[in-house]
């Protein structure tokens, strides 16, 4: 669905990172699905949803080149140009049961609003969340005050040194829900925990299933990240 929204913030909140926050009212978000944002080059930009208050919804995003470059300019009060809420989200109501979550870099803003939803489930959740290093931290209070929450950092500068693997191993957990980039995503796929949900971030055209330039390899064939995904059972998809 087309819809226009209205920019009510935009700031920097770590390293090359910028929380947005536009007005979209009525709208209905599931956790892990995301937007596709509208900039003026030729492919709209999809952006994860990181939360969700009321008519309030707030994306997290890397400013890496035109199209983020762009949105990083908008200003309060800026009318964006959105099709969402698009994809398939984590399977929440499935459990009641222990999740971890882990999220490297850009990929962790959209588990903060799972947190959000399962602990209003009651389901306990431990949060994983790897960056490269201090400066690129972000959200970790929020985290923190949702529950257990452990954060690596590559160089060690905060947190543990290392990758998210490290406390991964020492978790114990039914329900495992990640979200970053493929060598992570590569990595936790082959944890012992016995259910296992990749969100894959891959480049899009249209983001609704027409262009087949969002394809992932599957044991079968291939599915399509934006309307078959982003989020697969480890299973489904071959990284």
């Amino acid at each position: 669905m087309r819809r226009d929204v209205t920019i009510i913030s935009n700031q920097q909140i770590a390293k090359a990172t910028m929380e947005m926050k536009v007005r979209c009212p009525g709208v209905t978000v599931a956790p892990g699905t995301f937007f596709h944002i509208k900039t003026s080059g030729l492919l709209r930009r999809p952006l994860s949803v990181a939360n969700v208050e009321g008519d309030i919804v707030t994306f997290l995003y890397k400013v890496v080149g035109e199209g983020t470059t762009e949105l990083a300019g908008k200003r309060i009060g800026d009318v964006l140009d959105v099709l969402g809420p698009l994809g398939n989200g984590f399977p929440l109501e499935q459990y009641g049961k222990r999740v971890v979550l882990v999220g490297g870099g850009i990929g962790v803003p959209p588990l903060y609003y799972v947190r959000r939803k399962l602990q209003a489930m009651g389901i306990e959740t431990v949060a994983i969340l790897g960056f490269d290093s201090k400066d690129s931290v972000f959200y970790e209070q929020a985290f923190r005050e949702l529950g257990e929450t452990i954060i690596t950092t590559v160089d060690g500068s905060h947190g543990e040194r290392g990758f998210v693997t490290g406390p991964l191993a020492r978790v114990e957990a039914d329900v495992l829900f990640s979200c970053g980039p493929e060598a992570m995503l590569k990595a936790v796929a082959t944890s012992s925990i016995p259910e296992r949900y990749l969100s894959i971030e891959n480049r899009m055209g249209c983001g609704i299933g027409a262009c087949f330039a969002c394809v992932c390899q599957a044991p079968d064939g291939y599915v399509k990240v934006c309307i078959d995904g982003p989020v697969f059972k480890a299973e489904e998809v071959l990284l």
